[in-house]
């Protein structure tokens, strides 16, 4: 489990392709291997990972091929900044909110506006993640906990504001128009969600059979 407050930018390392499997490597600082195990969760852009080596600070994570077809973990690379968060321990203060690095589906940024305190991006998703999007709800993205502002039902889109403090900690600022971000709906949210659908849908069928009954008769 996560909180959502990213706790900085380290570059990958190494990055090894393989069939159905990405091994890498992320360079952390000292006081984000302090007690870290073999077998850890560690959230890279937001995606809850394993730890699967441990060489100093260089921390070595493997990605499968339904993580990798998800998010943007696929797009890895030498060099190439990541947020990261250790996962919490008991006692730990939530700062933003839980947050399982089970990542729904990667959005795409559709367009960016800076303003003199803060950074306005706009997202775009499927409508199925869209479903669990709500006006001042809260949404994971890139694991950074931020709360959803304007909402667009037309083209499924919803609007974010990044204050300097996450700007300083995340990759936000250099995301471009078209790139993409790794997306985790409220998992409170998304449980009400399916569970008034899965309530209205059991209405329907319940209403479908009765008329069916009845031209019967």
């Amino acid at each position: 489990m996560f909180t959502g407050i990213t706790q900085g930018l380290f570059p990958v390392n190494t990055v090894l392709k393989q069939e159905g499997l990405l091994h890498y490597t992320v360079v952390l600082n000292q006081n984000l291997v302090k007690d870290l195990k073999l077998g850890a969760s560690v959230a890279i852009d937001g995606v809850c990972q394993t730890v699967v080596s441990i060489n100093g600070f260089e921390i070595g994570f493997d990605a499968m091929l339904e993580t990798l077809s998800k998010t943007t973990l696929s797009e890895l690379a030498i060099n190439k900044k990541v947020s990261v968060e250790r996962s919490i321990s008991l006692g730990d203060e939530i700062g933003g909110h839980e947050v399982s690095g089970h990542v729904f589906e990667k959005g795409e940024i559709i367009a960016k506006k800076n303003t003199d305190n803060n950074l306005c991006l706009t997202i775009q998703c499927s409508g199925k993640c869209f479903a669990f999007i709500k006006p001042k709800g809260f949404i994971a993205v890139d694991g950074s906990s931020l709360t959803v502002g304007v909402v667009n039902k037309a083209q499924h889109s919803f609007e974010v504001y990044l204050i300097p403090e996450t700007l300083r900690v995340t990759n936000f600022a250099n995301k471009k128009v078209g790139d993409h971000v790794n997306l985790e709906p409220d998992m409170k949210t998304m449980i009400l969600v399916e569970t008034i659908q899965s309530h209205f849908a059991d209405i329907y069928h319940r209403l479908e059979k009765l008329e069916n009954q009845l031209k019967v008769k």
